[in-house]
């Protein structure tokens, strides 16, 4: 064992093995020493007994898929040894079947089922060109691009931000600092990167003589990224390698980009603290009734339209399921049923479906003809395939409640084979036979105690107690003698349990081979499959924005190639689903080439952020073909969107607060363009005032005037001098969020309204933060003498004495005596004199301290 072990370690020294042991794998160290002891689940489902357990006494203990799901998460390479060889006499051969990395899970309890796991590929050249490509084999997505130009490293680090891939494959041979550390990166052999041998993978993968049908014959390094993954997945799948619905080449410039940092400021996907769906604007429209649908959503989510004419297609779907409000309630019904087919038949491919895919497969593909007579009602069934051949198969096949494995049989339905019915019926009367012959010999022979038993050593036997030993029929052969008993077989006995038992081997086998021929079938059929997979994802996505649409009051956007934005009444979608205590207050936003830039100045909380991530949103929404939460909404068609807002450290690259704040706007100065959008949230926060005003002052003379910028920009400040750029710079404007003074009260009315703020009212919202008072107190005095000097060197100056006494007050020990006292006093039973006295009592102590 261990000299296998170490043969096999070499092909795969960077995979933990997992040697099949019979019932069990075991996982190895280094000194192939045992480690642990997994029960396989997924491929057998067999029951583990405390028997079984004995040997491995002091083994850690898992389910494989438990054990493998931990390794995976940690970054390690799983490689699965299974017997090839016949079981006898020495070593029985073993081989890795598959090698199960973070990128190449399969198994539905592994995975999320709402969202894709990428496999990606990259390839640098000369820091100025890439290739990459990436693939998800659990639905058969398989893409490819090729970025050029000076900004290839970042434009590489855009995409692999949207597709937030599992694995990412690269050269073995080091030159990738820019890549983000915290994706799992796997290095593989430089040759398999190079472009002819990249070319003859896809094209033997694909069978084809040329890849100028799938767009890349010219864009070397997108083949060299392809057929690297390509043959990385042959590689580790070994002969289950799965179906890759065809290569499409695609480019960024079809798409807006959202780097990493406006993904996340902006909650696409999950949430900036918690880091859950719950809060992001994915879990306000997922609505979606089939992971399908999820997986398409999250996709067209992080992967924004440029094209006016494919987001009017979008948004004619939604809105004719929005008129079709009872078709809709039954499609979205009907859809419950349909499960997750492109996962289904991928597995088929990949031949580890199991019954219960099936089953489910089938259960789904029942539910189309209801699907496509709803959707034909409303004009959207496009490309629904009824696929009725492989419902039909399935029918016939399959049982209608079928086990989880083949382990036991059971799961051929009874009809679809001649051979599996004559051996299933004559173990059947076999089985009757045994179970009527202890009653049967009793009444031949008389013996009331005969009883028929059953061992794995002699088979099933007839046992007869010593004291009715003269009883025992002469054709009765003695086979083992016991204490109180004799236990025998008959010819006849013996050709039943040889029946029964060659049946049941029988029946495993030919049940298994049966079943394999279903699954190759379907395989056979996949293009159709998922095709209607695809149609039935784009129902599902269509009709749950629309039910979102109609409950939440959304609107259809009109979409234009121009410059303008131009949102009546927009709401923030998620901050008007969380907030329920009061209504949200829409607002209004214009952006147009005379009005590009907005410097927007009010008080903290009252609303300026989520003014500025609701215009990012809606226009984001926009373009994925989604209506949007507003009163009416134009938006001219947004290239990229960028954010600047938070205040992040990385200490693990050294970069303070204020440095990743200079970072990421360095990076939108140098890459937006006119058809940006632009928000910036207070910034120039991270240093001091006067530093920070002069580099929001500049940024926003830059973005304004700069003749390759001049994008449309949103710019909330607490700088108030800021305002009045509005006066030098034709295309700002001014807007502030109102509040109105209910004496010393603060109320934020949360409006955007023409004009600047003079006033930020940050002691209010510490107030509310709940400060002590004293400090309140003492920052509202301070801010009058910095209102009334100018300078804080000034202001301090004049009011040492006020600092001191606030000091002592924050600092002391116990309680106040003076309010002690005004506390014990009864106001109510004094006189006038006695009151007075009081009051001149309390005024000496209070000089005396």
């Amino acid at each position: 064992m261990r000299r296998q072990y170490l043969q096999i370690k070499k092909q795969y020294p960077d995979a933990i093995l997992f040697f099949r042991l019979g019932d069990f794998y075991e996982t190895f160290d280094e000194d192939a020493k045992i480690v642990a002891a997994v029960c396989e689940i997924t491929l057998t489902s067999r029951p583990i007994t405390q028997d079984q357990r004995a040997p491995l006494a002091g083994v850690p203990w898992h389910s494989a898929e438990t054990h493998i799901a931990k390794l995976i998460q940690a970054g390690y390479k799983v490689a699965i040894c299974e017997q090839v060889g016949e079981v006898g006499k020495g070593l029985v051969d073993r081989d890795v079947i598959r090698v199960v990395t973070p990128g190449t899970l399969v198994e539905p309890n592994l995975l999320d089922a709402r969202r894709n796991n990428y496999l990606a590929a990259v390839v640098f050249a000369a820091g100025k060109r890439a290739g990459l490509a990436y693939a998800d084999i659990t639905t058969g997505e398989f893409a490819v691009t090729q970025i050029d130009g000076p900004d290839a490293a970042r434009r590489v680090q855009e995409e692999l931000a949207r597709l937030d891939p599992a694995e990412v494959l690269i050269p073995d041979s080091g030159g990738y600092p820019g890549l983000d550390e915290t994706r799992t990166l796997s290095p593989y052999d430089p040759w398999r990167f190079e472009t002819e041998a990249a070319r003859q993978a896809l094209l033997d993968y694909f069978q084809v003589s040329s890849l100028a049908a799938f767009g890349c014959e010219g864009l070397p390094l997108a083949i060299s990224a392809a057929g690297a993954l390509i043959q990385y997945l042959r590689q580790t799948q070994k002969g289950a390698m799965g179906h890759l619905a065809g290569l499409h080449t695609y480019s960024t410039t079809q798409f807006m980009v959202l780097d990493a940092a406006t993904r996340r400021n902006l909650e696409l996907v999950e949430t900036i603290r918690e880091r859950q769906r719950k809060g992001s604007l994915l879990w306000v429209l997922d609505q979606t009734r089939t992971a399908m649908g999820g997986r398409l959503l999250r996709q067209r989510l992080s992967q924004p339209l440029l094209d006016v004419s494919a987001l009017n297609a979008r948004l004619d779907a939604v809105a004719a399921w929005a008129q079709a409000a009872l078709d809709r309630a039954e499609l979205r019904e009907q859809l419950r049923a349909v499960g997750d087919i492109e996962r289904w038949v991928n597995r088929c491919t990949q031949k580890v479906a199991t019954p219960r895919d099936l089953a489910g497969l089938r259960e789904g593909l029942r539910a189309l003809p209801k699907v496509r007579e709803i959707a034909e009602q409303v004009g959207q069934a496009g490309g629904l395939d009824l696929c009725a051949e492989i419902v039909a198969l399935l029918d016939a096949a399959i049982a209608a409640d079928p086990p989880a494995t083949l382990q036991n049989g059971g799961v051929i339905r009874k009809g679809f084979n001649v051979e599996l019915d004559s051996i299933s019926l004559a173990a059947k009367d076999a089985r009757a036979y045994i179970a009527g012959l202890e009653k049967a010999e009793r009444e031949r022979s008389g013996i009331k105690s005969l009883k028929v038993g059953y061992n794995k050593v002699f088979g099933y036997y007839l046992e007869v107690t010593k004291a009715n030993a003269a009883l025992v029929p002469d054709h009765y052969i003695r086979k083992q003698t016991l204490v109180n008993a004799e236990r025998y077989i008959t010819p006849e006995l013996k050709e039943y349990e040889s029946l029964i038992l060659n049946a049941q081997e029988r029946l495993l086998d030919l049940e298994t081979q049966l079943y394999r021929g279903v699954v190759e079938q379907i395989a056979a059929l996949a293009s159709r499959l998922l095709a209607t997979a695809q149609a039935l994802a784009k129902l599902d996505v269509s009709a749950a924005l629309a039910e979102i649409a109609v409950n939440r009051r959304y609107v259809r956007p009109h979409l234009a190639d121009d410059l303008v934005i131009d949102i009546r009444g927009g709401r923030h979608p998620v901050v008007e689903l969380t907030q329920t205590d009061t209504p949200f207050t829409p607002n209004h936003t214009l952006l147009n080439p005379q009005q590009s830039l907005i410097i927007l100045t009010g008080p903290n909380m009252a609303g300026k952020s989520t003014s500025l991530r609701q215009t990012a949103l809606i226009t984001l929404m926009a373009q994925i073909g989604a209506f949007v939460p507003a009163d009416s909404a134009h938006i001219g068609l947004v290239d990229r969107i960028f954010t600047r807002i938070g205040a992040q450290d990385e200490l693990h690259s050294g970069q303070s607060t204020f440095m990743v704040e200079m970072v990421e706007t360095a990076n939108i100065l140098h890459h937006a363009t006119e058809r940006s959008l632009l928000i910036l949230d207070e910034l120039g926060r991270g240093t001091s005032t006067y530093d920070g005003m002069s580099i929001a002052w500049a940024v926003i003379e830059y973005i304004h005037s700069h003749p390759k910028l001049r994008a449309r920009t949103l710019f909330a400040t607490h700088y108030h001098e800021l305002t009045t750029l509005a006066e030098r710079l034709p295309h700002v404007a001014n807007y502030h969020v109102a509040v109105a003074e209910q004496g010393d009260e603060v109320v934020f009315l949360h409006e955007i309204r023409p004009g600047g703020a003079d006033r930020s009212y940050g002691i209010h919202v510490a107030q509310l933060a709940g400060l002590p008072r004293q400090v309140i107190s003492r920052a509202t005095e301070i801010m009058q003498q910095l209102e009334a000097h100018g300078a804080a060197s000034d202001a301090l100056a004049v009011a040492p004495a006020a600092a001191a006494t606030v000091q002592l007050q924050l600092f002391s020990e116990g309680p106040d005596p003076v309010r002690q006292e005004i506390e014990s006093v009864d106001v109510s039973t004094m006189t006038p004199l006695e009151a007075l006295n009081f009051l001149y009592a309390l005024q000496q102590k209070a000089k005396r301290t």
